[in-house]
């Protein structure tokens, strides 16, 4: 498991290689859980505010979904929750 910083940087990383963000925001949110049953085990919770091009004509069901897949094995190992405000470029 990494700490809060390392966890940032990961997150930025796949999200900025999978999905080209043009502007991308992620939030380490852990300290507002402490003591939370979730935060227990040492995940975090993050927030994640984004624009892409990639989630033109996409619902926002499916953002959320690239989003996931795009963090894979993070979302078990590293992220406890996420908020997302995944927004499209063609919206702007």
């Amino acid at each position: 498991m990494m700490d809060a910083v390392d966890r940032v940087q990961a997150i930025e990383d796949l999200l900025n290689e999978s999905l080209k963000p043009e502007f991308l925001q992620v939030e380490d949110e852990s300290h507002l859980h402490v003591g939370h049953a979730g935060a227990r085990d040492g995940r975090g919770h993050f927030r994640v505010s984004m624009v892409s091009a990639a989630f033109n004509d996409m619902p926002v069901l499916a953002r959320h979904r690239a989003i996931y897949a795009a963090l894979g094995d993070l979302m078990s190992s590293d992220i406890h929750a996420l908020a997302i405000e995944a927004t499209a470029s063609d919206e702007l």
